[in-house]
C-alpha cells in the first residue's frame, strides 16, 4: 500500500474550471441551432463543472480511515502551511474538510442552477440565449465563490503528495539523535543506497526512509532530521505534532550518541534527548554510541563506528530484534 495521498490529482483553479467548461459549451452550441444550442451549452457547462468539482472532493481519502500516523502527520503539515497572502491558510484536517465541503456544495449548486434554467430554454432562441447567459453568470459566481477553497485544497494536495512512502504496517525503526552524530550515515550504510527523501513543508529538513530485508521481512528505517534531533522544548507546535505522528509509527527508536564531542553537542544534552524519547515513545529505545573508535565514554547498549564500518550489522540486528515484529502466519485450520 503506497502512501494515501500519492495519487491525488492536480486540483484545478476556479479559472481553469470555468475556462474548460465554457469553452466546451461554446463548441457544443455551435453544433446545434436555436434554443437547442442554448440547451446544449448549459447542459455541457454544468455537467463538466459539477463533475469536476465532485471529482476534487472524491479523490481525497477519508481522513477518519487513515492510519493514525498519516492522519496526525497530515494534520501537522497542513496546519503549518498557507496558500499565499490573498488566500486563506490551509489549516489542519478539519479546515481541509471544510474546504472540500465548500467545493462539494459548489458542484451541487451548479447542478441546481442547470435544473432551474433548463425549462426556460425551450422558447424563442433570443429568450433562451438570455436565460442561458443568466445561468452562466450565476454558475461563474458559484465557482468563483470557492476559488480560495480550491486553492487551499490544491496547496494541501501538493504538500501531502510529496510525502515519502512510509508504510505503517511494516516494522519501523525510527533513528534519532543530535545533528552530526552519524544517523544518516548509519541509515545509508545499512539500507539500500537509493533512500527515499522528501522535505517537510514546515521545516528546511527532510525525512529519509531506507529499507532493509531480513528473513523475507522488510524493515523501514526512518531518519528524521529537524524533529528528533533536539530537545522537545525547542520544537514548535507543528513539529511536536509531527513527532506525535512518529510515535504511532515506531516499533523501535534507535538513539545515536557521539561521546567524542565532535558533533558539537555536549554528551549530557544528548542523553537528555534520549531520556525524553524514552518518556515519549512506547516503543523500545536502543542507545548506540557511534564514533566508538574515538570515544566509548558513555554507557550504551551498543557501540559502533560508521566511518570504520565497525559493528553496523550488530546494531541493525539489535534494532530489528527490539521491534519484536512477528509476521502473521496463515491460519491452519487442521
Amino acid at each position: 500500500m503506497s502512501q494515501p495521498f500519492e495519487r491525488l490529482p492536480t486540483t484545478p483553479t476556479s479559472e481553469e474550471l470555468l475556462d474548460q467548461a465554457f469553452s466546451r459549451a461554446a463548441r457544443a452550441g455551435r453544433a446545434k441551432d436555436g434554443a437547442e444550442a442554448q440547451q446544449s451549452m448549459l447542459m455541457t457547462a454544468a455537467n463538466i463543472l459539477s463533475d469536476n468539482l465532485e471529482n476534487v472532493v472524491t479523490a481525497w481519502p477519508d481522513f477518519d480511515d487513515l492510519d493514525p500516523f498519516y492522519r496526525e502527520l497530515a494534520d501537522a503539515i497542513m496546519a503549518s502551511n498557507t496558500t499565499g497572502d490573498e488566500a486563506p491558510d490551509i489549516g489542519g484536517i478539519d479546515a481541509v474538510r471544510q474546504h472540500l465541503s465548500e467545493v462539494g456544495w459548489a458542484g451541487r449548486k451548479v447542478d441546481d442552477i442547470r435544473h432551474e434554467y433548463e425549462p426556460r430554454l425551450s422558447g424563442k432562441p433570443e429568450v433562451a440565449r438570455k436565460h442561458r447567459k443568466q445561468a452562466f453568470a450565476r454558475i461563474a459566481d458559484v465557482v468563483e465563490e470557492v476559488a480560495d477553497d480550491l486553492a487551499a485544497v490544491g496547496a494541501a494536495r501538493d504538500d501531502l503528495k510529496a510525502l515519502p512512502d512510509i508504510r505503517p504496517d511494516e516494522p519501523t525503526i525510527v533513528v534519532a539523535g543530535y545533528p552530526n552524530v552519524g544517523k544518516s550515515s548509519f541509515v545509508n550504510a545499512v539500507t539500500n543506497a537509493r533512500n527515499e527523501t522528501a522535505s517537510y513543508p514546515f521545516t528546511t529538513t527532510e525525512i529519509r526512509v531506507g529499507h532493509v530485508e531480513r528473513d523475507h521481512i522488510r524493515y523501514q528505517l526512518v531518519d528524521t532530521p529537524g524533529l528528533l534531533d533536539r530537545a522537545p522544548a525547542e520544537r514548535n507546535d507543528v513539529e511536536a505534532q509531527a513527532v506525535s505522528a512518529l510515535e504511532h509509527l515506531a516499533d523501535c527508536v534507535l538513539v545515536v550518541l557521539d561521546a567524542s564531542g565532535e558533533c558539537g553537542y555536549p554528551l549530557d544534552v544528548q542523553l537528555a534527548l534520549r531520556d525524553a524519547l524514552v518518556a515519549d515513545f512506547d516503543a523500545p529505545v536502543v542507545t548506540v554510541c557511534n564514533k566508538a573508535d574515538r570515544s566509548r565514554d558513555v554507557e550504551a547498549d551498543h557501540y559502533m563506528s560508521v566511518t570504520e564500518g565497525e559493528n553496523l550489522d550488530g546494531v541493525l540486528a539489535a534494532a530489528i530484534e527490539a521491534t519484536g515484529y512477528e509476521p502473521e502466519l496463515p491460519y491452519d485450520g487442521s
